[in-house]
């Protein structure tokens, strides 16, 4: 079991920050936790949010392997309809070289009408566009005439489609889900069985809408007015265009219910704790990768920190002990890294 963190450079009005220590502390975040053991960071992407979100997490991406050694780098996820598999490909190849063999690519369909527009891409073709987008992927890395050629032999794929009929085209295409979605499982089976895929060869991954602590109860009032704003945020950019209302908002309610699929669920716990209820949640599903948030919603510095801090030195130990990691050969190019001794 890998642990990860996950971040997306929010910057809300109410806690804004200089822009530059924004994205100068991120690297800072990054390197420690590889110095604390933490096993990948992972990199989010949307456009035209007004606390200024992170748009590019390719460029991040490269940024962080030229100051980290041995976490791996994940996007969760690159919006596929905004750019060609081609330039996907290219970039993902560079950033692979310059870490060593440290990246994992995610791709993600997307959903705000308003990005599609301004981009110029097509929203009622965006599901094809992206699985279009990956076999692209796919052809270029695998081309011995294609160069610069990625240091992994083919750095993982993963689709972060988060329903029965998208885990099911991920089985198909023989990549990652990243979703920790228990009632995906099954349709993400049948997908890798109709095209034929090696059994037990499958990948999970996904992010835990969660904050560790090691006081839960002196915390929750900081947490949830971050986790709030954070969760308003998305519903509003979700329903922009739309005509219907947003859901109201009950963050008490969230955490009441603990664990589970989707932002209605939330999880504020102490390590062991959390541990206890991961390791329930997660059985059956051979994930190999879980992330947490860095920061909810333009958390100050102190409160990521000490969120890196318990996720990567008291989290993480007691989530090896408890479940079995899946096989490192189930990643494509796994073991073919320059830092392969480093890297989990």
């Amino acid at each position: 079991m890998n642990v990860g963190l996950y971040f997306d450079l929010r910057n809300p009005e109410g806690w804004r920050r200089d822009w530059r220590s924004t994205y100068s502390d991120v690297l800072e975040h990054c390197h420690e936790v590889e110095r604390l053991g933490g096993d990948s960071v992972w990199f989010s992407e949307h456009h035209g949010f007004d606390d200024g979100y992170l748009s590019q997490p390719l460029t991040l991406c490269a940024a962080v392997a030229a100051c980290t050694t041995r976490v791996r780098l994940g996007t969760a996820v690159l919006l596929a309809p905004f750019r060609s598999g081609r330039d996907i490909a290219e970039q993902g190849a560079i950033i692979d070289l310059l870490s060593g063999g440290r990246l994992e690519l995610g791709l993600g369909a997307g959903y705000r009408r308003s990005e599609f527009e301004a981009f110029g891409a097509d929203f009622t073709r965006r599901f094809e566009t992206t699985e279009t987008t990956v076999t692209e992927i796919q052809r270029i890395w695998r081309d011995p005439f294609q160069l610069p050629r990625p240091q992994q032999t083919e750095p993982p794929l993963w689709l972060g489609y988060q329903g029965p009929k998208g885990a099911f085209r991920a089985g198909s295409l023989g990549v990652g889900l990243l979703s920790l979605d228990p009632s995906l499982t099954e349709p993400y089976e049948r997908g890798r069985e109709s095209a034929g895929r090696q059994a037990g060869a499958r990948r999970r991954a996904g992010v835990i809408n969660a904050y560790i602590s090691d006081d839960p109860e002196r915390d929750w009032p900081a947490v949830k007015k971050h986790l709030a704003y954070q969760v308003a945020s998305y519903l509003e950019h979700a329903y922009q265009g739309t005509g219907r209302p947003v859901p109201a908002l009950d963050p008490d309610r969230w955490r009441a219910r603990g664990l589970g699929a989707g932002m209605n669920h939330f999880l504020l716990a102490t390590p062991a704790d959390a541990a206890t209820q991961l390791t329930s949640h997660l059985k059956g599903m051979d994930v190999d990768t879980v992330f947490f948030w860095a920061s909810i919603g333009g958390m100050p510095a102190e409160m990521v920190q000490r969120q890196i801090e318990l996720v990567c030195t008291r989290l993480r130990p007691m989530l090896a002990d408890a479940l079995v990691a899946t096989p490192s050969l189930d990643r494509p190019g796994a073991g073919r890294s320059a830092h392969d001794g480093d890297c989990p």
